[in-house]
């Protein structure tokens, strides 16, 4: 590291001119990882030009991420993608000192990372504690687009400790467009609270992934609402809908909805599933890509599938019913004949070679 940082900064230069440094997968195991995160201080204090910094499965500590941190905090580079995913760096900003709302370096001199529009932190360990000060972070970023948490136990606490920075960003017409907290231990407690707060946003997000959390059925009302906005990408898979879930949401009212992109997979819905999804293609014009598969949905989920495809006039490109109990019949055929798109189908079905192979969705 000591060699990288110093031969990307000419002799006797005070600043250097790299736009975009990256470093993944090669994990640090130093006698003195504090003397490393120094020289790549001195890289960055130097970077007046760099706008985006990976340092992505690196094995990197709290301490070294505080020290990076800092750093950039006092730097006059004006960055705009940061990722420091796949660590372990659980308190890192423990250490940071929080006054009036204010964001304050180590040194105490105010400051705040005004161009940032990504933020990566998925699978640092993250807890809640972790989520609350993060939150003070996040509102001197008003630049913020994407913002990835996922694989991170910060539990419902850590989403409470979050919501009052989504509700500010309602008021301040907020850019933030990408949310994704899969596998973040969440339940439905905290994640309908999320919900109500993201329906109100006066910019609605685009993207959000959910997936991975044991959410259950309780949660259908509150995404009802929710999809009822502007959002295009919506990830459920693995949630816990389970048929009543998918009989909830079809419940609720469908009209005009702007998704593009829906990821309902592994969530054990049945003939649930396929009813909720012939009613979801019909009122969701924008349509593009479902990602149905291993639901156990039973062999007559076909022709609902089939008849809502014929009667919408929406651009879906693709279904995915692959992983669910349909068994393999020669009219199969016919349906991948019947609904392609640009050549390929638009049916993803079940293969007859993986027709006695049992789906087991259990950790």
């Amino acid at each position: 590291m000591d060699t990288i940082c110093g031969s990307l900064c000419s002799s006797g230069a005070e600043t250097h001119q790299i736009h975009h440094f990256s470093i993944s997968s090669s994990s640090f195991h130093e006698i003195d990882p504090v003397s490393l995160a120094h020289s790549l201080a001195s890289f960055l204090s130097s970077g007046r030009s760099l706008r985006s910094l990976k340092l992505c499965d690196n094995n990197l500590d709290r301490n070294f991420a505080k020290s990076v941190f800092s750093t950039l905090l006092d730097s006059s580079c004006s960055l705009t993608s940061f990722d420091l995913s796949e660590n372990n760096i659980s308190g890192w900003l423990s250490v940071f000192n929080w006054k009036s709302n204010a964001f304050l370096s180590s040194s105490g001199v105010t400051k705040s990372l005004q161009s940032l529009r990504i933020l990566k932190l998925g699978g640092n360990n993250l807890q809640k504690d972790d989520a609350g000060n993060l939150r003070y972070v996040l509102v001197q970023m008003p630049s913020l687009e994407i913002l990835d948490l996922s694989d991170n136990p910060i539990e419902d606490d850590g989403i409470r400790s979050l919501i009052p920075y989504f509700a500010e960003a309602s008021k301040s017409c907020s850019p933030l467009t990408d949310l994704n907290l899969g596998s973040c231990e969440l339940s439905s407690d905290g994640v309908i609270l999320l919900l109500d707060v993201l329906s109100t946003l006066a910019r609605p997000l685009n993207s959000l992934s959910l997936a991975d959390n044991g959410l259950g059925s309780q949660v259908a009302e509150a995404l009802g609402k929710f999809w009822g906005t502007s959002i295009q990408v919506l990830n459920l898979e693995g949630i816990g809908l389970g048929p009543s879930g998918f009989r909830k949401l079809r419940d609720i009212r469908m009209e005009n909805l702007k998704l593009v992109k829906l990821n309902i997979s592994k969530n054990r819905g049945g003939i649930e599933t396929a009813k909720f999804l012939s009613k979801l293609i019909l009122h969701a014009p924008k349509l593009v890509a479902v990602n149905a598969a291993y639901n156990l949905m039973p062999a007559e989920s076909l022709p609902l599938i089939c008849s809502a495809l014929k009667t919408a006039k929406g651009p879906v490109e693709q279904v995915d019913l692959r992983g669910n109990i349909c068994e393999y019949q020669p009219s199969h055929d016919t349906m991948l004949a019947e609904f392609q798109h640009n050549g390929k189908p638009i049916l993803i079905l079940p293969s007859s070679v993986a027709l006695n192979i049992p789906y087991d969705d259990d950790p």
